[in-house]
């Protein structure tokens, strides 16, 4: 097979969560273990960091690595969704895993493989944990799929457990209130094994507590920290740190929610050095300037060009809209127009009444079966009375709003990492 056929075999034969949403969830970690198995436990054959949470766990995960590989390391990196290429969930310093690799695997392994149906997510991780053994790197930060207690990669005893926030997210398969939600994420605390909260709340912080207790694992809430006295944005477009530890560092990424984010990986960093790991305050501040040039993470406020101003961001929950809103609502433009889209298992009512009322609205659809209709979301909007118009696709709505937009204009692409996606496949 050739690797586009390759790709191709993995989206069609096994359930994928991206393209059809519940169905592809298996909740257990029975095939998990079986795969794991038969490749000869991989896992176990380097140190790993493990990162859940509702939001911000893509970016906490890359920023980690990008720092770790500053400070010499050899890194996987474990992440999804991919938004190009399948091969970005799959990264060791960076680079993606080579296409001979994911075609060898599954032909060399569907024989195995194919009885016991699995989903894409519980193959794609064994091939990344058999990947990150067999090309020996020191360590990998894993970021969960979905939940934490019966999500695949809970097979790993990481040195270090992260939980970034909780919001309501998922509810069909974590529950329907914060701390239901608090104690599937939970479930990545190991015994003994040290573990960070980036924001909890009234509700999760007692289950975070009682989970640590239960598995005897020093808890550290990252908001009592106080590791940050001062972020601002920068010129650069992203934020300027002042620390109690790592004294000033430039972050790359610009989304005002990285403040959490980047409280939560400070305390983390802390941790690790506790661990034994070796990191320079100089290998912290490269790499949070350098995530792009050595994870190549994408679709974090992104900028995509200027006059008019482009930015792209996944963002697709009430918890994410929390922060974009605040941030879209304050960008000084002649005139903001937003080019958006949802899947049909988020609030989309609760994230539409937090959008810029002034902003001028392109709805339409991703290239994605669970796509809500953007005649659907149009009539939302006009309750709300937002100026809209309906596109069939991203690269018709964004081709509009450019040609609608002055060079002092603002366009924001998003609501779905999937119209993130489409942006950059068809528009970039």
């Amino acid at each position: 097979m050739t690797y586009e056929e390759t790709i191709e075999y993995l989206y069609n034969s096994v359930p994928m969560f991206q393209k059809v949403g519940a169905v592809a969830y298996k909740e257990g970690l029975y095939n998990t273990v079986k795969l794991d198995e038969h490749f000869g436990r991989p896992h176990k054959k380097y140190k790993t960091i493990h990162v859940a949470g509702t939001n911000g766990k893509g970016s906490c995960s890359h920023t980690i690595a990008s720092t770790l590989q500053e400070a010499g390391y050899k890194v996987g990196l474990y992440t999804s969704p991919h938004l190009k290429d399948f091969r970005e969930r799959i990264r060791i310093n960076g680079v993606c895993i080579d296409k001979e690799y994911v075609i060898n695997f599954v032909e060399n392994e569907r024989n195995f493989f194919e009885p016991l149906h699995p989903s894409f997510f519980e193959l794609t991780t064994a091939l990344a944990f058999k990947y990150f053994a067999e090309n020996d790197v020191d360590i990998a930060v894993i970021e969960v799929g979905l939940g934490g207690r019966l999500d695949c990669t809970n097979i790993i005893t990481p040195i270090l457990s992260i939980i970034t926030n909780i919001s309501l997210d998922h509810t069909q398969f974590l529950g329907n209130t914060l701390a239901k939600i608090a104690y599937e994420k939970a479930g990545i605390i190991k015994s003994g094994i040290p573990i960070i909260i980036g924001e909890s709340v009234e509700e999760t912080k007692p289950v975070f507590k009682d989970k640590a207790h239960a598995c005897n694992s020093h808890i550290t809430f990252a908001e009592d920290e106080n590791e940050i006295s001062e972020a601002v944005h920068n010129r650069q477009g992203g934020i300027t740190y002042t620390t109690k530890t790592f004294g000033v560092i430039n972050g790359e990424l610009g989304g005002t929610y990285q403040i959490k984010n980047t409280a939560t990986i400070l305390c983390a960093v802390k941790k690790l050095k506790e661990q034994g790991l070796t990191i320079r305050d100089e290998d912290v501040k490269a790499g949070f300037a350098n995530i792009t040039q050595n994870t190549v993470l994408l679709g974090r406020w992104q900028k995509i060009k200027d006059n008019p101003t482009v930015i792209c961001d996944t963002g697709h929950n009430v918890g994410g809209w929390e922060y974009l809103s605040a941030q879209l609502k304050a960008q000084k433009c002649k005139q903001m127009r937003i080019v958006f889209g949802m899947v049909d298992d988020k609030d989309v009512s609760t994230v539409m009444s937090m959008l810029p009322s002034n902003a001028v609205y392109y709805f339409t659809k991703a290239d994605n079966k669970r796509a809500i209709d953007e005649k659907v979301i149009k009539g939302l909007a006009d309750k709300l009375r937002l100026e809209s118009s309906c596109y069939p696709n991203v690269k018709t709505a964004y081709k509009r709003a450019l040609d609608d937009a002055d060079g002092d204009d603002f366009i924001f692409v998003g609501g779905s990492s999937y119209i993130v996606a489409d942006l950059l496949n068809e528009c970039v």
